[in-house]
């Protein structure tokens, strides 16, 4: 039997029934020249079982490890793989039916070292979830960037829809043993070794993220600490843009401040706050998503700008060593 062109490398840390519908997705691909590993970050609540239940449908493999996060459990399957090409999904993915379809004439018409593709929410997602993905997704929260446009000068692709040729990540490294940010640091050592990327703008998936905003500042948290940490390490890798979120979060407490001496400075955050509120409005056709982005918005800019402050502060001025923030949540 030929090796299979794709495989596709999904971790897993106490998810089960996640895992379960993402692959009743891949089990609905039109072409199916893929093959999946499954690799369980020592979980408490395994999926071996429901793993089991697509042996016949899926050429499938699970394997079971010791916890130790998310880069080194997709080396650990990268290792056990056979296609041309990895691709990299987060468990809390849905894929539609027609991603191997596209990604298959991409590669086949315009050959590339890394590809990845953006996020949707879909229609099954609570509106909490389809906030959260608007927020992550928005040009008035993160400039568009994580919403499938091709106006960057260079793609880097994230872990949750990521692809890469086997070859070239074994010639890189894999991902490092980073907690946070990882994706991004291999995405760095990709372009760094003179490697192409591309972004697939029709091979989306459907990411569901966090589930509640708790979850969801704590991985925006860790994401602005993550920049700093990346900084460091890839000392041409910090842009305007990644700044941003902080400049939100300092004019934001300036207008609070401002506002016994100055009252109109509120109008700033109310007038962002129903930027917001149209927007998802036009795009969601839906009161109540919309009325939850405006948070979702305001928890992914301050979380991700305080962390980003937070480390900046640490590591840059104070000189000291890397730190984490909500280790434990990491997949959370």
């Amino acid at each position: 039997m030929n090796n299979p062109q794709f495989t596709v490398v999904v971790p897993v840390y106490n998810r089960p029934d996640e895992v379960d519908e993402l692959l009743l997705s891949l089990t609905e691909q039109t072409v199916t020249n893929f093959e999946v590993v499954v690799v369980e970050d020592g979980s408490a609540q395994p999926c071996e079982e429901i793993v089991k239940r697509y042996s016949e449908k899926l050429n499938i493999k699970y394997f079971f490890k010791p916890n130790s996060g998310p880069g080194t459990t997709r080396n650990y399957g990268a290792e056990r793989s056979q296609g041309e090409y990895l691709i990299f999904f987060d468990s809390d993915c849905i894929i539609p039916p027609n991603y191997f379809e596209v990604v298959t004439k991409e590669v086949v018409e315009n050959p590339v070292d890394a590809f990845g593709g953006p996020d949707r929410a879909h229609e099954s997602f609570t509106p909490v979830q389809k906030a959260i993905n608007y927020s992550m997704t928005s040009f008035f929260t993160t400039g568009g960037i994580r919403g499938g446009k091709k106006k960057m000068d260079k793609f880097y692709p994230r872990s949750f829809n990521m692809g890469i040729a086997s070859e070239v990540f074994k010639k890189i490294g894999g991902f490092s043993a980073m907690r946070f940010g990882e994706d991004v640091d291999l995405s760095l050592r990709i372009v760094e070794h003179g490697f192409s990327t591309r972004l697939f703008t029709e091979a989306y998936v459907y990411h569901k993220r966090r589930t509640d905003f708790k979850k969801f500042f704590k991985q925006v948290h860790n994401s602005g600490i993550a920049r700093i940490n990346l900084y460091l390490l890839h000392r041409n890798s910090l842009k305007l843009v990644h700044a941003l979120p902080s400049a939100f979060v300092i004019a934001m407490l300036l207008c609070v401040a401002a506002a016994p001496f100055f009252p109109f400075a509120l109008a700033v955050p109310v007038l962002y706050s129903a930027i917001v509120f149209v927007d998802s409005l036009l795009l969601n056709k839906s009161v109540k998503v919309a009325l939850l982005s405006v948070p979702a918005a305001w928890v992914q800019l301050f979380g991700y700008g305080l962390g980003f402050l937070r480390s900046a502060w640490k590591r840059l001025v104070l000189r000291r060593g890397e730190f984490k923030a909500f280790e434990k949540n990491f997949y959370k």
